[in-house]
């Protein structure tokens, strides 16, 4: 049978993000500063503009998307949704299996719903330069590209070992003008303060955002930017989950259960979030964040304030953390590869309202490939976690005979995560399981506050 596309037209793109601050059972725990006490919005003044900064602390249920915005997403949104018939015949199971498909960005994955945001917003506020961080390089070539669109010099810290796994993706992001660098790397005080503890050290999300903040706050014509972790990020990657609900509408159907990958919680909140408010208005819904297991940070993380960084130049969130100096194994899901959670996200899991699971490394690139011979899509490696975990309850479903309503967000492609397959079919990938031992190290280095 062959798939089943639902689209929408060009009046359907989302006129406003979603907030789910506005349905949470209980206020986000405060944002706290070094000496322990809730930050007021100016002490973010010095990397982000006013207005990121007014949605970052927002209650208000709809931000409205701005005009120019809106006429960028045009380049890609909506994006089409897909009732993966292929996928259930493969599998045998009488689950329906739908996957929104984020890959038909310029860049290639869900990141540029930010990004081009993020770069009007600073655009409007005067900046010249942005500079950020990137794993796998998602993030970094979204933010290359919503530069070029506005005009801003960009820089990119770009984790290490993922700088030499992806080249392409560092292509990408200079083709679109950025500037790129391997870190930890000696241009900033604690890259270099990394270097000399270790010189062979492979990097991590949250060293480079220790080298993107200290630059940012060093000069006036600068701002930083995020590719996920904060509120203001997850609220513009909702329209994601805002046009997912708007397809199930044209096909009559409902999801039992959404999957999304998760690493610092865009990519999961922008897919899961607008369905919350259903959740919350009594729609049974169960939203599912998937991680590595090899970083762990909902299923096996301590619910804590802690840095957003390796070095602790930010404010200090309530969030899932295996602790801001740990050192993540050099798994291909370098999107994925983060000590932390968005600090909602966090909540929203401790209370119960949400739910995680971690997979292994070969069993995500084990779905990966057999979603991509039932599809003809070759998902990216952290899109390989959601596909893993919607694969399994499928099966369960064929076990049990349950015919639910499964999707997934398939937030990328693997074009340039090629080399990752090439392991993959040599027998070359491992599976890392990290310590308890390990974990419990890291945690002792917490901050201590409250």
């Amino acid at each position: 049978m062959a798939q089943t596309k639902i689209l929408l037209d060009e009046s359907e793109i989302p006129t406003h993000w979603y907030n789910i601050v506005a349905d949470m059972p209980n206020a986000p725990a405060p944002v706290l500063g070094p000496d322990g006490k809730p930050i007021t919005p100016d002490a973010l003044a010095a990397i982000f503009p006013m207005s990121l900064i007014e949605q970052e602390v927002s209650a208000e249920r709809w931000i409205p998307i701005p005009d120019k915005v809106r006429e960028i997403y045009r380049l890609w949104r909506p994006s089409p949704m897909f009732r993966a018939h292929r996928l259930e015949q493969m599998l045998g199971t009488p689950a329906r299996i739908y996957y929104k498909y984020e890959g038909v960005s310029p860049a290639g994955s869900h990141k540029p719903n930010s990004a081009i945001a993020q770069a009007y917003y600073n655009k409007e506020a005067g900046i010249k330069r942005l500079v950020t961080e990137t794993g796998a390089g998602q993030w970094g070539s979204s933010l290359a590209l919503a530069g070029q669109m506005f005009g801003l010099q960009v820089r990119i810290y770009m984790v290490k070992v993922s700088y030499e796994q992806k080249p392409f993706r560092r292509s990408m992001m200079q083709t679109w003008g950025a500037e790129v660098f391997a870190s930890p790397t000696n241009m900033t005080n604690a890259g270099r303060s990394i270097l000399e503890k270790d010189p062979t050290n492979p990097g991590s999300l949250g060293i480079a955002i220790s080298e993107a903040v200290e630059e940012a706050a060093s000069r006036a014509d600068t701002n930083y930017a995020l590719g996920s972790v904060l509120n203001h990020v997850i609220l513009h990657q909702t329209v994601i989950g805002l046009e997912a609900k708007k397809q199930f509408e044209k096909v009559g159907d409902y999801p039992d259960m959404i999957f999304a990958p998760c690493g610092g919680g865009s990519n999961f909140g922008g897919a899961a979030f607008p369905f919350f408010a259903d959740r919350a208005a009594g729609k049974n819904v169960r939203l599912v964040a998937v991680e590595p297991s090899s970083c762990p940070t909902l299923t096996r993380g301590h619910y804590a304030y802690d840095f957003g960084d390796s070095v602790g130049m930010t404010p200090l969130l309530k969030m899932y953390t295996l602790g801001h100096d740990f050192m993540p194994p050099s798994i291909h899901a370098g999107g994925l590869r983060y000590h932390g959670d968005n600090a909602i996200v966090s909540q929203l899991y401790n209370e119960g309202l949400i739910e995680a699971v971690a997979v292994p490394q070969v069993a995500t690139f084990e779905a990966g490939v057999q979603f991509a011979r039932a599809e003809g899509i070759i998902p990216a490696p952290e899109s390989c976690h959601a596909i893993r975990a919607c694969i399994d309850e499928a099966l369960r479903c064929k076990e049990s005979g349950e015919a639910k309503t499964l999707f997934f967000n398939l937030s990328g492609h693997g074009h340039f995560d090629m080399a990752s397959y090439d392991k993959y079919f040599a027998g070359e990938l491992e599976d890392y399981a990290y310590p308890e031992e390990a974990i419990r190290q890291a945690l002792d280095h917490l901050p201590k506050v409250g």
